[in-house]
């Protein structure tokens, strides 16, 4: 039997429309095991969410209980701070006050300091002033070199720098003193006082001299005569003050001759208050006048006293001694110590 075409096509159709069922149920069933899976998925979902919040909420708890502790701790270290400060603060106070304590002790040291180099500079002046006066009276430079070693010593030994420029001072005075052509006082009086002494034995140029009345005396005791009768002793007698009477000897100075015997007293004397003129005019600081009345006393020994006398050479050369130890500086003064102890007492 032969198929015709609509017969084919009528016999496809139910073929066709065969599958059509199970489409629907494996749809139905896909339907049901998304909207199972989008349930379980859901299930999870609000399970990780449960979690999540209960995680949350316990943050949260902790979260809450940590900012109570921070807040606590705040408060506390806040507490602490302000402890802090206040004990900060009485520990500056404390800190100042003893600073304050401090500079003035040190003020106070400084003072007591000063006050002593302030001391000890014009103990050191006075001291100074003192000896340069006694040296001006005596004459000598020895308590000036005295003075002058012990304030370098004290100086040493105080050991500050602002008495530096006194220590230098002082070595320069020191060593100024030490090199000086300064003239001994107490010599030249001790030699005026001898030069008076000598005045007494000066042999005067028109005076006999009493070696020849010695020898002539020590001749006749030698000879021993036999004893003359009485006249010849009175014609003896007679003849010697007859050759007292002329007497010739070589005078160089014609003043000398003019000189009585008499008037020898008031030469010596004379001399003696030349030589104590001059005395008084170096214990006076008059130099100039000391000077002249030793050149006048000179000038009269060697115009009225016998040049070839032992006594007389001496007496030149006392004189001549003196003069020229007159000449001499005197004492130098202290400048440099005394400007640098006015500087030191001043502070500068």
């Amino acid at each position: 039997m032969t198929s015709t075409p609509e017969t084919a096509s009528s016999s496809a159709k139910p073929v066709a429309s065969a599958p059509v069922p199970v489409r629907r149920a494996w749809t139905r069933w896909l339907a049901i095991g998304v909207a199972g899976l989008a349930l379980l998925v859901s299930v999870l979902l609000w399970q990780k969410l449960s979690r999540i919040q209960e995680q949350l909420a316990r943050q949260s708890a902790d979260t809450g209980q940590q900012s109570l502790e921070a807040k606590a701790w705040a408060k506390q270290a806040q507490e602490t701070v302000k402890d802090s400060a206040a004990r900060l603060a009485l520990v500056e106070a404390r800190l100042g006050e003893v600073a304050l304590q401090r500079g003035q002790l040190e003020e106070l040291m400084q003072s007591l300091s000063r006050s002593r180099d302030e001391n000890l500079v014009v103990d050191i002046e006075s001291a100074l002033r003192m000896a340069q006066q006694q040296a001006q009276l005596t004459g000598s430079i020895e308590p000036l070199l005295a003075t002058l070693k012990s304030a370098q010593m004290r100086v040493q030994r105080a050991a500050q720098p602002r008495l530096a420029p006194v220590l230098r001072a002082l070595e320069k005075d020191l060593d100024r003193l030490k090199t000086a052509n300064v003239f001994d006082l107490p010599g030249l009086l001790i030699k005026l006082d001898e030069g008076v002494a000598l005045v007494d034995g000066l042999v005067l140029a028109n005076q006999e001299l009493p070696t020849a009345a010695m020898s002539r005396t020590l001749a006749e005791a030698g000879s021993s005569p036999p004893p003359p009768s009485w006249w010849m002793a009175g014609l003896n007698q007679f003849a010697d003050q007859i050759k007292g009477l002329v007497r010739v000897s070589r005078i160089e100075s014609p003043e000398a001759a003019l000189l009585s015997p008499d008037q020898g007293f008031f030469l010596r004397e004379n001399i003696k208050l030349k030589l104590l003129n001059a005395r008084l005019g170096l214990l006076a600081r008059q130099k100039d006048a000391a000077r002249a009345d030793l050149a006048s006393a000179a000038v009269i020994v060697r115009r009225y006293a016998d040049g070839s006398s032992r006594k007389t050479t001496q007496m030149l050369q006392l004189l001549e001694q003196s003069g020229m130890q007159l000449k001499a500086s005197d004492i130098p003064p202290l400048e440099g110590s005394f400007t640098a102890l006015a500087t030191a007492a001043a502070g500068r």
